[in-house]
């Protein structure tokens, strides 16, 4: 029979199971890419929701978001359900993004210095009554494409696992990473473990082809920089 035919509208679905509600409730990271476009598309057709919609768009795009932000509102258009109105809506909203993403590039910063390092770190590790571990993610020519915090130890130690340090690396497809952590007491000289934990990770970014280009141990006020001293 037909109505067994035709799928359940959004509005049938558990409220977690919609994108509207689902963002809400999880944050929007937690949307996949069709949920994402399907709350801009709003509604789908007579056979499909809006989230298979946008399956189909994905699909016909390899699930390439570069590609379906390459569609025009014209080839938008041909998809059933998505009208004119639609297609405007996803053409402005991917645009927003890929101006964001723009932005986001013009304002990387260039590490040429391990005073640039403590410059960028800096704000993420002064006044703490603990240690942190941090890495520095940079592409090719040393822009910074991101930082991630690693680890969070006590007065006297943070732990170091280098699987969680290249994990990161390895998803932001970083060329290089440098290790960043802080010395509570305000003392920078690097303890035993410091210098060989360093020389590990340097070893194993080589198997990895992600180089560790220096770990810099700050406190509130200055910084020591193992390359810069030439421990490792």
């Amino acid at each position: 029979m037909e109505h067994y035919v035709q799928k359940l509208g959004i509005k049938a679905w558990a409220e977690a199971d919609r994108p509207r509600e689902k963002l809400l409730l999880q944050g929007r990271r937690q949307l996949t890419d069709a949920e994402l476009i399907a709350i801009l598309i709003g509604s789908g057709n007579k056979t499909e929701t809006a989230v298979d919609l946008s399956k189909r768009i994905l699909k016909h795009c390899q699930n390439d978001l570069d590609k379906v932000a390459k569609l025009t509102v014209k080839e938008l258009s041909k998809f059933k359900g998505i009208g004119e109105a639609k297609s405007i809506t996803i053409v402005a909203a991917l645009e927003l993004g890929r101006r964001r993403k723009d932005k986001e590039e013009e304002d990387l910063k260039k590490v040429t210095s391990s005073k640039d390092v403590y410059t960028i770190m800096h704000p993420e590790l002064v006044d703490l009554a603990h240690e942190e571990l941090w890495v520095l993610l940079l592409n090719r020519a040393n822009f910074v494409i991101g930082k991630q915090f690693i680890s969070k130890g006590g007065q006297a130690g943070t732990v170091v696992d280098p699987k969680i340090i290249f994990k990161a690396a390895i998803e932001q497809n970083a060329a290089s990473v440098i290790l960043v952590h802080n010395h509570p007491s305000g003392n920078l000289k690097p303890s035993p473990s410091d210098i060989e934990i360093t020389k590990k990770m340097m070893k194993a970014g080589l198997l990895l082809e992600i180089t560790v280009l220096d770990h810099l141990i700050v406190n509130n006020r200055s910084f020591i920089s193992f390359a810069d001293e030439e421990w490792v």
